[in-house]
């Protein structure tokens, strides 16, 4: 890519997320790996990580902070405000903050921080670890367009963005931050059912795993209803049909819609607790 952001990039927290978006950032090219930061209790991982990609590591958040342009806070909720708390008075209306952990509000890094910082709530699901990710993204008006720009540059270098109503952010958790564990069981089904027929394993998580890819792509490729696709599949009195008609005996379709739902509280249940 030759686009580069000129900017110095902070990650607090350097987990399976964080990790994968610097590694992910740094092969698009936006910024190199001299103008990256990263931060972790565990200090093995970055030595590791500044070996491997040549990221700078610091010894700690605020040393990190005074770094960056922009910050990327990659801890679990319960570890948000004491992470956040120390750092306040650093963080002022010149830097970016983007956050990706499930169930905070803007309003509680408001609380933390101060009014009038620029934040932006995301989340993305694990498949940006192979830059196949679907990121969501909302922020206030404190946030002018030149940062909405930067942050959608670096998070599409991980996957799809879209921009969401930030209080559809807990209700959109069940259809795309945990969906690819519902997809994962789904292909380990269908994969123990054709290992059942003689299929060897190996080639049984293969054959399932591109047939939902390749069904993926069709819905977005074709901008066809994935009911008419489904249709387009079911011969009459065809074995497809049959298929069919027994996931919905088992209630396949509301399973789904249910576990979905379950999500869904649990994400609200999150926010609510750190509000």
């Amino acid at each position: 890519m030759d686009i580069k952001l000129g900017i110095k990039l902070g990650f607090i927290g350097a987990g399976n997320m964080g990790s994968a978006m610097m590694k992910g950032i740094l092969s698009s090219g936006l910024i190199k790996a001299g103008d990256i930061y990263m931060s972790d209790v565990n200090r093995r991982k970055l030595e590791a990580l500044k070996e491997e990609n040549g990221v700078n590591i610091v010894s700690c958040n605020r040393e990190l902070v005074e770094k960056s342009d922009v910050i990327i806070l990659a801890v679990k909720p319960n570890m948000a405000k004491e992470v956040l708390e120390p750092l306040k008075e650093l963080i002022d209306d010149k830097k970016l903050l983007i956050t990706i952990i499930l169930g905070l509000p803007i309003k509680f890094y408001r609380r933390i921080l101060g009014d009038g910082l620029k934040i932006i709530r995301t989340m993305p699901n694990t498949p940006a670890l192979i830059g196949e990710g679907m990121i969501l993204m909302s922020y206030d008006s404190a946030v002018g367009e030149e940062d909405i720009k930067t942050a959608k540059m670096l998070l599409e270098s991980l996957g799809k963005v879209e921009v969401l109503d930030e209080k559809l952010m807990s209700e959109v958790t069940a259809v795309t931050g945990s969906s690819p564990a519902y997809v994962y069981m789904f292909i380990e089904a269908m994969a123990d059912a054709a290992v059942r027929s003689g299929i060897p394993r190996n080639l049984a998580y293969e054959l399932a795993a591109q047939a939902v890819a390749g069904s993926a792509k069709m819905v977005l490729r074709t901008g066809k209803h994935p009911g008419i696709l489904k249709d387009e599949v079911c011969s009459p009195a065809g074995s497809t049909i049959e298929a069919v008609a027994a996931l919905e005996k088992h209630g396949f379709r509301y399973a789904i819609m249910d576990a979905m739902e379950e999500c869904t509280k649990k994400a609200r249940e999150v926010g609510k607790m750190y509000e």
